[in-house]
């Protein structure tokens, strides 16, 4: 299938590893321009290098999304290579702090808001401009099945914070409609990526993991980055116009099951 993507350039924070670089390599499969932000500086440019190599035209940046002036840099360094952004993928996100309400403080509940929720409406205001009028704009948001389903595993600022994303993409998506825009969000479940928690779970703990996958995974095994990564470019691409203002999870149909000790990730 032609997503009819080819050409158009796409943003993506947090690009450097698991679900973000996924994500870029499944636009690049499709013919897109990329810009790439991350913290790590390393990564981010082996990618950059990656891509450069395989002939898709690339732009970078090493920046912390959470920082207004990093934020302001990402946008402009996309807009001066490219000219504008039709696609913004927010994929910066993570958790912090006590898991419980009597092991967290006031700044572990400011600091998981603001990598997850704050960032992502300061990425939103500042690429609309540069985004408005461009035909299939669209801004995809990556939270979790965290944010409706409670787990103790999962601290509750970092299910509030997905919830604050989940909930806001109707609202989103009704202000950003008038500028040619849809906004919706990816909500992937647990993920299994080479050196992720799940990852150091499975080898520190594998009778419990292999447990956990079979009562709580009816398909078997956790997801991929490239799994999610697929629900992400197909909902961004014009393929997908009348998807507006909702969420889609990316779970295998995940169930709930006995928390597991947050302590072993």
């Amino acid at each position: 299938m032609d997503l009819h993507l080819k050409g158009k350039v796409v943003l993506v924070t947090g690009a450097s590893r698991g679900i973000g670089l996924a994500t870029a390599k499944a636009f690049a499969a499709e013919g897109c321009r990329l810009m790439l932000s991350a913290r790590s500086a390393g990564p981010l440019a082996d990618a950059e290098s990656a891509f450069r190599a395989a002939g898709t035209p690339v732009a970078s940046l090493a920046a912390d999304v959470t920082k207004p002036e990093d934020a302001a840099a990402v946008i402009q360094t996309a807009v001066s290579a490219f000219g504008g952004i039709d696609v913004l993928i927010n994929n910066v996100g993570g958790g912090g702090g006590g898991p419980r309400i009597e092991g967290s403080t006031d700044d572990d509940w400011r600091n998981v808001l603001d990598v997850n929720l704050v960032q992502t409406v300061r990425m939103m205001r500042l690429a609309l401009p540069h985004m408005t009028g461009r035909a299939g704009a669209a801004v995809i948001n990556v939270a979790s099945i965290s944010g409706w389903t409670a787990q103790l595993a999962m601290s509750g600022q970092y299910g509030a914070a997905k919830a604050a994303l989940i909930f806001n993409t109707e609202r989103w998506a009704l202000e950003f409609v008038p500028h040619g825009v849809r906004v919706n969000t990816v909500s992937p479940g647990s993920i299994l990526v080479p050196g992720n928690g799940w990852d150091r779970y499975r080898l520190a703990n594998p009778a419990y993991y292999d447990d956990y996958v079979r009562h709580g995974f009816p398909m078997g095994r956790l997801g991929t980055a490239e799994e999610v990564a697929d629900v992400i470019v197909f909902t961004a691409s014009p393929r997908a116009n009348w998807v507006n203002g909702r969420n889609i999870p990316a779970d295998g149909l995940e169930q709930p099951y006995p928390p597991l000790d947050r302590r072993a990730f």
